[in-house]
């Protein structure tokens, strides 16, 4: 739940694409300023103040909270239910398109891999030329002669396209590279040759002008016409063939490859109206023409697409709220053309991501590394700089110029975006659970790369704490030996565009409501019987084996907590991934309410930190700890609590030492002088309530067997009787092996 600082409340609602017409209904904010404001220094409790809708129409609907469904968008739900969805995918930044993209596509957003690096954290403003110029990972495929290429109908910078043809055509200015000088976008063909459309379009605007009795209007208009038609003469000047002729072939080669475009399709550039009618109603609208994947279709026919290949959408295919969304037909489209042909199919990997989460809330925080200049703020290991990924006011970017909108805050990682891997080796449903970014698509062509054609293609621009934390999506993948792989159900292309349109002239959606304070406290302490809860569907998932093998515990000493964060090594080995934690404190610490700290732990590392309980309200701790794929400690006490310590270990397997078992141990340790009697409540899988009986100055164990729960345990441990203690532990046991997704979440407990 959200709430506003008018004291208002609400629960996530759904969105209904076919019977509302969200879909028309424009963007949420979404860029550096109300991205960090929303998450507020780890808070996450102002989505409602700075994410109003951008329409006025719309901005007292908490629209921010909306989600959707399987309904709303069943070929997405078809993808991920036939390959793989990646569940704890973030974007990179806090932020919105452009600096998004700049990681998924160069590493970083920063001018030079240092902590005083100028950091672009906004879209660009100027479309006339490029102004970026660190090195970018084409550049680097370029170098070492690996083969790739951009797909997109048409590009953003310097070209004529406008309004509703720029929407449905051009490449809604994702492909970022346009903004990279080395690029040269200005000296692509089709641009030098658009100049030319673009200067006799405007002459004829200047023909048919009205030359007498001119308004105020007619005169401005006019006096605009003349000085674009100024500046596109003197680019003739500038941007022609023989200067693109005169580059370097590297350069050359930059060009043409960055900006792939369908000009071999005459209709590229055109629309055509569809009309259809609907419940007697005659309705019209314009689509593309042409064919928006005309190009990469050849090449997937002809059998040479190159090692690796990106695809822009045009701004109508992208899904981005602030356009219809058409975007499904896009990727179903896709799907068409890379499985037809068994033999290109057998040899495809297909990653389907998104550059950030406009404006949307989700209810899981994105990790970032510790605020690097305050004190107790949180740890890393040794060798992570957190500069790296922290912006000052003094180091970024502010195309708006405007003091107010600059924030101080750590980059990223940014909230989670879909992410569906399609490809034979990502066949059946899987769900993967490693935490992933932007980044992670380059730490996966480095790996792909170097295992294919034993190159080795470092981005140099990701930062050590970013790989760290970020894994290279291999977790997500398994052998394939040939097996039959089950399809999405592909969309028409007509009925689908006749369906999103009709949703236009829907109503808007007013199944939102402000909750009352019984309302909210059945949510919180009942859920799943609120009918203002949202529901998850049924039912579990095969869950890819997942690299983290993460030990939290802590212990009260010498007036202060103390917790240990560890990320072993010692049964996944060279695979073993590090680890971020977030600690909130439910009580209020040195006065501040909800204090946040933030851990990254290498792999094969340990970290402790120290609470001294002086500082919380009336001396008791009460501290959470929140990790990957549902990763949760909790601990709870106060001075006088029983002297014990309780350790959450994991059971090595009897039959292979190398591997764990999927259990779990729990040994509590009684370093005081009178028998201790906890109990060990199982939280969530129904396994009843166990007594353990610990004798002075000594230990006792027990294990939890996890079996019939894929390994996944919610527990509490507390003393039988006379305390406020309590310690809960609650995750997955990694084994190496497939499993399946939570049970308790799936309510099939």
């Amino acid at each position: 739940m959200q709430s506003n600082k008018e004291g208002e409340t609400y629960a996530p609602f759904h969105l209904n694409t076919k019977d509302t017409k969200i879909a028309w209904m424009g963007s949420i904010p979404h860029n550096w300023t109300d991205q960090t404001d929303a998450r507020n220094g780890g808070k996450y409790d102002k989505w409602l103040d700075v994410k109003k809708a951008y329409k006025p129409t719309y901005a007292h609907m908490p629209l921010t909270v909306g989600y959707c469904k399987r309904e709303d968008f069943p070929f997405y739900y078809s993808l991920a239910d036939a390959f793989t969805v990646c569940d704890q995918n973030f974007c990179s930044v806090i932020a919105g398109t452009h600096p998004n993209r700049y990681y998924w596509m160069t590493g970083t957003v920063r001018e030079e891999n240092s902590a005083a690096g100028m950091a672009h954290l906004w879209n660009i403003s100027n479309y006339d030329k490029p102004t970026l110029n660190w090195k970018t990972y084409p550049e680097r495929l370029e170098e070492n002669g690996v083969p790739w290429k951009i797909y997109q109908n048409e590009l953003t910078m310097g070209f004529g396209l406008n309004g509703e043809e720029s929407a449905w055509l051009s490449n809604f200015g994702t492909n970022v590279m346009e903004y990279f000088e080395q690029y040269n976008v200005r000296l692509h063909p089709g641009g030098i040759e658009n100049l030319k459309e673009k200067k006799k379009a405007l002459l004829e605007q200047l023909s048919t002008a009205p030359t007498t009795n001119l308004t105020k209007e007619q005169q401005a208009k006019i006096e605009a016409v003349k000085k674009l038609l100024l500046k596109t003469e003197e680019d003739e000047k500038k941007y022609t063939m023989a200067a693109h002729d005169a580059l370097s072939e590297t350069s050359k080669n930059l060009n043409a490859k960055a900006f792939g475009i369908n000009s071999n399709d005459p209709d590229f550039h055109s629309l055509s109206p569809l009309a259809y009618e609907e419940n007697g109603v005659k309705r019209e609208l314009n689509i593309p023409k042409g064919d928006v994947l005309h190009q990469f279709r050849q090449d997937v026919d002809a059998d040479t697409l190159p090692t690796v290949s990106w695809l822009m959408t045009p701004a109508n295919f992208s899904d981005h709220p602030g356009v219809p969304w058409f975007g499904s037909w896009f990727v179903s489209e896709v799907m068409e053309i890379l499985t037809k042909n068994p033999e290109i199919w057998k040899k495809t990997i297909f990653i389907l991501t998104y550059d950030e989460n406009d404006g949307y809330f989700d209810h899981v925080p994105p990790f970032v590394p510790p605020h690097p200049f305050k004190e107790h703020a949180g740890k890393v290991s040794e060798g992570l700089d957190t500069k790296l990924d922290f912006a000052e006011k003094s180091q970024q970017t502010n195309p708006s110029m405007k003091e107010s909108n600059i924030r101080e805050s750590q980059i990223g990682l940014g909230y989670r975006v879909p992410m569906v891997i399609v490809s034979p080796w990502t066949r059946g449903g899987y769900v993967c659970s490693e935490v992933f970014d932007h980044t992670s698509s380059l730490q996966f062509l480095e790996t792909f790369i170097e295992k294919k054609l034993n190159k080795k293609i470092i981005e140099e621009n990701i930062t050590p704490w970013r790989r760290t934390i970020c894994g290279d999506l291999t977790s997500a993948f398994r052998p394939y030996n040939g097996e039959k792989v089950e399809k999405p159900q592909l969309l028409e292309k007509i009925p689908f565009m006749e369906k999103v349109y009709s949703s236009k002239f829907k109503e808007v959606p007013d199944n939102y409501k402000k909750l009352t304070v019984e309302e909210i406290a059945q949510i919180n302490t009942d859920p799943l019987t609120s009918p203002y809860f949202p529901k998850q569907e049924k039912g579990t998932r095969s869950a890819c084996a997942l690299p983290y093998e993460l030990y939290v515990n802590g212990e009260l000493k010498d007036g202060k907590f103390i917790i240990s964060f560890n990320a072993s090594n010692k049964y996944a080995g060279k695979k073993a991934a590090g680890s971020p934690f977030t600690v909130y404190s439910l009580n209020p610490y040195q006065d501040e309410v909800l204090r946040v700290w933030d851990y990254t732990v290498s792999a094969g590392d340990t970290l402790q930190d120290e609470w001294q309980l002086e500082n919380f309200a009336d001396e008791q701790y009460h501290l959470k700890v929140y990790g990957p794929n549902g990763f949760f400690r909790e601990f709870m006490g106060e001075h006088k609590n029983p002297e014990v310590k309780v350790q959450c270990r994991y059971e090595q397997d009897n039959k292979n030492p190398l591997r764990l078992s999927g259990n779990v141990i729990v040994t509590v340790t009684n370093t005081g002088s009178t028998l201790q009697e906890m109990e060990i409540k199982d939280e969530s899988y129904k396994t009843g309530v166990k007594l353990l009986r610990v004798n002075p100055k000594s230990k006792a164990s027990i294990i939890l067997d996890l079996g019939k729960n894929y390994n996944w345990y919610d527990f509490s441990v507390r003393a039988k009787v006379g305390s406020n203690f309590m310690e809960r532990f609650a995750g997955r046991v990694e084994t190496g092996s497939i499993t399946k997704t939570d049970p308790l979440m799936g309510q099939v407990v």
